[in-house]
């Protein structure tokens, strides 16, 4: 079932909130960015966007995949980690409001990462309201009916049981699985991206159908776009990777006038 919440009531409980008027400021919208220290370049675009790009939003959403790999929230051990918890708490230090959803590389983002960071947690869909618009948003994963296999890890890997028997391992063992499905994944990279995971017309018309609204808003496809569906408009959010190849990244900007998608600075 979706979820729908007035946003600024739930933010009223983040760190720092108040310490400056709301008012018309837009809201932001990022996925994908798969941080590691192994991308420094796009690291360090991260921390000017929230540093400098963020300062005049009222709010800031992160719809998946913000790290490369989550193991358990022992990882803010870590000081990478450390660091970028504590840049996102800026953003609550500041009074702009930080919105964090799983995506099927960080779903095990829990409470403690949430805490450090000064985020609240979003479910996958979520329904908000901004600026009189009704707004789908989700990680993406789902809507990708035709890679089935996935939709069963996926179902499978959600359950409450199954994430505690593995943050019961070892950091080490944890650690070790991560990055040989890190290697894997590099790997595929070079090969042609199959149709299978992409978005399905029967995964988006059903989102649309379950959400009553005309406008959805994800990532997880790395195919940036604006997408004219039977059931409304759907914004596919770009993959941010400055570190290998041709540059890509960006955000979306909903405000007054509506929803622009934006470079990064």
């Amino acid at each position: 079932m979706l979820q729908e919440t007035p946003l600024r009531s739930v933010a009223a409980g983040v760190p720092g909130e108040g310490k400056r008027p709301h008012g018309a400021r837009p809201w932001f919208f990022i996925s994908d960015l798969h941080l590691s220290e192994a991308i420094p370049h796009t690291v360090a675009a991260f921390e000017h966007f929230i540093r400098v790009t963020a300062e005049e939003a009222d709010s800031v959403f992160i719809l998946g995949d913000l790290f490369e790999y989550w193991i358990g929230d022992d990882m803010l051990g870590e000081p990478f980690v450390a660091r970028m918890a504590a840049l996102l708490h800026t953003l609550s230090e500041r009074g702009i409001a930080l919105y964090i959803m799983h995506g099927n590389r960080d779903f095990l983002l829990g409470k403690r990462f949430m805490k450090a960071a000064g985020a609240i947690w979003l479910p996958d869909p979520f329904v908000i309201t901004a600026f009189g618009m009704r707004i789908t948003l989700a990680h993406g994963d789902a809507l990708c009916t035709a890679d089935r296999a996935y939709l069963r890890f996926r179902r499978f890997a959600r359950l409450r049981l199954a994430q505690m028997l593995f943050l019961a391992w070892p950091f080490r063992w944890r650690q070790a699985l991560a990055q040989r499905m890190r290697s894997a994944s590099q790997e595929g990279r070079s090969r042609p991206v199959s149709p299978k995971y992409d978005a399905t017309p029967e995964g988006i018309a059903a989102l649309f159908r379950d959400s009553g609204t005309m406008t959805i808003v994800h990532g997880h496809t790395h195919r940036p776009a604006r997408h004219r569906e039977p059931g409304g408009t759907r914004w596919v959010l770009p993959d941010w990777d400055l570190d290998h190849g041709e540059h890509r990244g960006g955000y979306l900007r909903v405000d007054a006038e509506g929803l622009r998608a934006l470079p990064l600075d």
